[in-house]
């Protein structure tokens, strides 16, 4: 005796056949069929920008165990030395440094290369740093208008905080190299969302960590 297909298979026979018999304008507007014939845009431009430290804040994302490791993201690990040189740089330019750290963790979480100093502060949080935390109020009291954004994941919380810093109206500066995921495609979208989405496109700069400069 035949049974009766579940509500789900039917479900998925008729998705098919309305596929299936889709006019050729609606198949070219299907993003699952035309997935592998997608090209990537061209590269952005990377800029030299030269920033005045007393206005400007570096981010340092996230660079704990928990999403910064060997283990779990090597391609962060691989960012670190050249964030380091421009910690120093930040630090001996008197710019405002300020660390996150991930809600499952503490700021002892933090890489030991990039170690926070007495002084500098730190936020908790998801993805987005300005949300549930104090960081929008240490960004006021330090009069900061541009913030450099490094960490991990670039999907995670260089994306939404890089974001909402925009949607604030702060001059976003991201340096390519200074911010990793576990596929290098979650990079490159990150890069095209800022630059292009609206909003964020008109306050994003992009470049490279030793193309940062600080001056008056």
């Amino acid at each position: 005796m035949a049974t009766r297909p579940s509500r789900q298979i039917m479900q998925y026979l008729v998705g098919a056949a309305i596929l299936g018999g889709a006019p050729p304008a609606a198949r070219a507007n299907d993003l699952i069929r035309n997935w592998a014939r997608i090209t990537a845009p061209p590269a952005p431009l990377v800029h030299k920008v030269t920033l005045d430290p007393k206005t400007t804040a570096l981010l340092l994302l996230d660079f704990v165990t928990q999403t910064c490791s060997n283990a779990n993201r090597p391609q962060c690990v691989a960012t670190i030395p050249a964030v380091r040189t421009l910690l120093a740089t930040a630090r001996a330019n008197h710019a405002t440094i300020i660390y996150s750290y991930v809600l499952s963790g503490t700021k002892a979480d933090i890489n030991a290369a990039l170690k926070p100093r007495p002084g500098e502060a730190s936020v908790q949080s998801g993805p987005d740093k300005f949300l549930h935390t104090n960081l929008a109020r240490i960004l006021r009291r330090n009069g900061i208008k541009t913030v450099i954004v490094t960490g991990t994941a670039a999907e995670g919380a260089v994306l939404a905080t890089a974001s909402e810093a925009a949607y604030r109206n702060y001059t976003v500066i991201v340096p390519y190299n200074g911010m990793s995921s576990t596929h290098p495609y979650a990079e490159q979208y990150v890069a095209w969302d800022l630059l292009n989405a609206p909003a964020t496109s008109q306050h994003t700069i992009f470049t490279s960590l030793g193309l940062i400069r600080f001056g008056s």
